[in-house]
């Protein structure tokens, strides 16, 4: 079964729920990641304004057109 992100949904701070093609629900905290990221392009989302502007594409979460990304699986199983 193909998994694909039917909505992602932006909760405040760093925190994303995510509605899965499967029926699955998680709640995604992306400050750990964010806070420990040694990529200065990845540390540009700890503004929180930038970090809210993601988008579904093609059913992938990404930013800045996949400036910044991460594997449906990983997001599926609230692991980043």
């Amino acid at each position: 079964m193909v998994i694909s992100i039917q909505k992602a949904e932006y909760l405040g701070g760093y925190k994303i729920k995510f509605s899965f093609s499967d029926g699955i629900e998680k709640i995604v905290d992306f400050s750990t990641f964010l806070l420990s990221a040694k990529n200065p392009m990845t540390h540009k989302y700890l503004d929180q304004k930038l970090f809210e502007k993601f988008e579904i594409v093609s059913g992938d979460l990404v930013w800045n057109d996949y400036e910044m990304c991460f594997p449906i699986w990983d997001l599926h199983e609230g692991k980043i």
